[in-house]
């Protein structure tokens, strides 16, 4: 009994653990097979399955995750000794060092099966690109690698590197590093530091054990994981937390916990027009499903178009692409993601001199440090993806017929010729390209060289919900915020833009959050106020170059707003909705500054039929609130009245109460009143809201004007003219009177 018990007691120190990474299998199958059948003999004999040659047994780790994993069976190589490691003596002068053979070696079980790939929906499709990794940025490779490399080093080299491991993982023992044969101890390191830190951990190891050959073959070995790895920590680093709005320290969300995929349209014509006919409904696609899609010869698309007018989550949309790449959620067979922001292209082109060239593996390089030198960017088998984020911020223009064609991703030349080859397709021939930015923009890309266009179109009336929910953990507070936006339809039209929705959950946060904060919830006007302000301050930091903490508004930042609404104002006298490169430069502005820069245009899809480029406001009523804002500036800097005109003009007596505020509403009454409805009722409304004193006094003031300029007066007077415009308006125009209240309620900014 008890030599049975003792031939159980060593067969149970001998049998391999269960691995955490699955069964191993042997690159010897011959000699795993007469391996197996001599172990089978020997358990029908009743004898322990120890070989005698080593007179040694393997002492287990305790680690839970090994216990409650998947057996596997460990085979010993011929003439291979297998050693306990904590019988060696770490003294440099140690005997059993010199007793130890130096070719002894250690077993080299062979790598784990692939792991099991789940069904993946979002990666699943026709398109022939299955959304797994590349077998070299796997768990088995990476297991192999170290395992191959720690197996090549001799016992006390080994016994150094345990010892690096117990003192650099807090929770392991002496014991637990020491135990345990080469399988066991890459398992071991897997378990504790993860796949990517691995390998770090082995190579730093070897490096300071002066195994610089080793370190430098295990990096050439799992190179395309190390470049994963260490772009995932960037994207990881830079996206899981957003700044929502501006940029204000403490004031950042997890992505996840506030992100809302809104939808993205897909033009099936491949070109900066909508798809047309106006009914046909859109085709729309998962921001992580773009570089699914197919051409129209079933082929992958290459290059992807992204445009969207402003506020509408373009950039947003580039940091979820690439936290969920990173985290490998999706997209996981893109070896390599690389983000070239055109802001950062601009600031490399004029940062430097007109000599200075540079290759596209040196901007690269230099962007990103870990991948100096990447060689896989070449290979056929390598499938990469380059972002080109923010086109519009790229200044200069790109000359796309006369700059020379670049076929070597060596040669140096430009940024902008760089560019226009990384486009074209010449320069990282393998790459997929996803390029974003405004309409007016990007339009200047040639449509062929682009696949596939698609555009942000914003949030649908669930979204907008959705983004409350999730960003309010006080689901009474999201109801009333959801409840009391909507009862202002122009502001839930906007509100399609993800930046609106932004700004209705902080202003209405204020109200209803804080007890006494404000008794009565914002109206239209102080939103638009809002959506202005935000535009202009992102300008002046995308495009100026200007720190979150130094946005005071220049001289000519103010007069770039102020005709904006002159060029609105004479569009609504027009009764126009469109403008043209000419009316821009009629009020004295530039097409990039009105059309880009500003934040609140966009260029239309399709040109006007004598081939001109249409350009409108981002959304109509925007037009309208500038056009107001024009008046109430001309008014309020200028004291000119520029409604009144003609034979209002000889009404209105004495000349100086032409300048009142009471003056400046009954013009914009009349003009309401005598226009067909709908022309001028946005208008008077907005013209109201600016009026009153929390929109121009606590808004505007501090933009426009110094804190220090006096007061307006005689707003009450110009609120009993409203007044009293509502009570004529009841007996003569009861079709104007909603509007008209709606105008007093501006005005107020109550309900009531």
């Amino acid at each position: 009994m008890e030599a049975t018990g003792r031939t159980q007691e060593n067969e149970a120190k001998w049998r391999r653990p269960v691995s955490s990474y699955g069964s191993m299998k042997s690159d010897d199958t011959d000699s795993d097979e007469e391996e197996e059948e001599e172990e089978e003999e020997e358990e029908e004999a009743g004898s322990s399955v120890c070989p005698e040659s080593t007179g040694l047994h393997v002492l287990r780790s305790d680690s839970p995750k090994t216990l409650d994993s998947t057996p596997s069976q460990q085979t010993e190589p011929a003439a291979a000794a297998a050693v306990d490691t904590r019988s060696i003596e770490l003294d440099e002068s140690s005997e059993n060092d010199e007793a130890l053979p130096e070719d002894v070696l250690f077993p080299s079980p062979p790598e784990p099966a692939e792991p099991f790939e789940p069904d993946d929906t979002n990666q699943a499709g026709g398109d022939g690109q299955p959304g797994t990794l590349h077998p070299e940025q796997d768990l088995p490779h990476v297991f192999k690698s170290i395992q191959s490399i720690l197996a090549s080093l001799s016992s006390k080299e080994l016994c150094h590197f345990l010892m690096s491991l117990y003192q650099r993982k807090a929770g392991v023992t002496l014991q637990q590093a020491m135990e345990g044969d080469i399988l066991d101890i890459v398992n071991r390191i897997l378990e504790n530091f993860g796949q990517d830190d691995s390998i770090l951990f082995t190579i730093r190891t070897l490096e300071y054990l002066d195994k610089k050959p080793e370190a430098a073959e295990l990096q050439t070995r799992c190179w395309r994981a190390l470049i994963r790895s260490q772009l995932k920590e960037y994207f990881i680093r830079k996206y899981r937390f957003v700044h929502e709005g501006v940029v204000q320290a403490g004031k950042q969300r997890r992505l996840d916990d506030v992100y809302v995929e809104p939808q993205i349209s897909v033009d099936p014509s491949h070109k900066l027009r909508p798809p047309a006919p106006l009914w046909a409904p859109p085709t729309f696609v998962g921001v992580n499903h773009l570089f699914r899609l197919q051409k129209d010869d079933g082929q992958p698309v290459r290059t992807v178009l992204t445009t969207g007018i402003p506020g509408i989550g373009l950039t947003v949309s580039v940091g979820r692409f690439s936290l969920d790449w990173a985290e490998q959620r999706s997209n996981k067979d893109l070896q390599v993601v690389i983000k070239l922001s055109f802001r950062d292209l601009w600031f490399l082109q004029s940062s430097g001199s007109d000599s200075q060239k540079m290759s596209i593996m040196e901007v690269i390089g230099f962007f990103y440090p870990e991948c100096k030198g990447i060689k896989c960017l070449k290979s056929e088998d390598c499938k990469f993806l380059i972002i080109m984020d923010s086109f519009d911020c790229y200044k200069a223009p790109l000359d796309w017929e006369n700059t020379p064609v670049i076929k070597d991703n060596h040669t140096k030349a430009r940024t902008d010729v760089l560019i226009v080859n990384v486009i074209r397709g010449t320069l990282l021939r393998g790459a997929r390209v996803w390029i974003l930015g405004r309409r007016a923009a990007v339009s200047q890309i040639p449509s062929q060289y682009i696949d596939i266009v698609t555009e942000i179109q914003g949030f649908s009336d669930q979204m907008k919900d959705d983004y409350l929910t999730k960003r309010f953990q006080d689901g009474e507070l999201a109801r009333r915020i959801a409840t009391h936006y909507k009862r202002l339809p122009m502001l839930a039209v906007l509100a399609r833009q993800p930046v609106v929705c932004w700004i209705i959950a902080t202003v209405f946060e204020s109200y209803y959050r804080y007890q006494g904060y404000g008794a009565h919830p914002p109206r239209l006007t102080p939103f638009y106020i809002d959506i202005l302000i935000f535009q202009t301050n992102r300008r002046l930091q995308s495009y100026d170059g200007k720190a979150g903490n130094d946005l005071k508004w220049s001289g000519e930042d103010k007069q770039l707003l102020i005709n904006m609404g002159k060029m609105a104002f004479k569009m609504l006298e027009r009764n126009a909705s469109v403008f043209f490169e000419a009316d821009v430069k009629e009020c004295g502005l530039k097409l990039t500054e009105a059309a880009v820069f500003s934040g609140v245009c966009t260029e239309l899809p399709a040109a006007h039929t004598d081939g001109r480029r249409e350009f409108c406001f981002i959304h109509f009523s925007f037009q309208e609130f500038m056009a107001a804002l024009y008046v109430f500036m001309m008014f309020r800097s200028e004291s000119k009245n520029v409604l009144s005109s003609g034979l209002l003009a000889k009404i209105l007596k004495p000349k100086d109460q032409n300048k009142s505020a009471a003056a400046l509403v009954q013009c914009a009454v009349q003009r309401a009143l005598s226009a067909p409805l709908g022309r001028y009722d946005m208008f008077l409304r907005f013209l109201c809201g600016l009026l009153s004193p929390q929109c121009h006094d606590k808004m505007l003031c501090g933009f426009f004007y110094k804190h220090s300029t006096p007061k307006m007066s005689g707003l009450a007077e110009a609120q009993r003219v409203l007044e009293k415009t509502i009570e004529t308006a009841q007996r003569k125009n009861r079709d104007r009177v909603e509007n008209l209240r709606e105008c007093l309620r501006e005005m107020t900014q109550r309900d009531a």
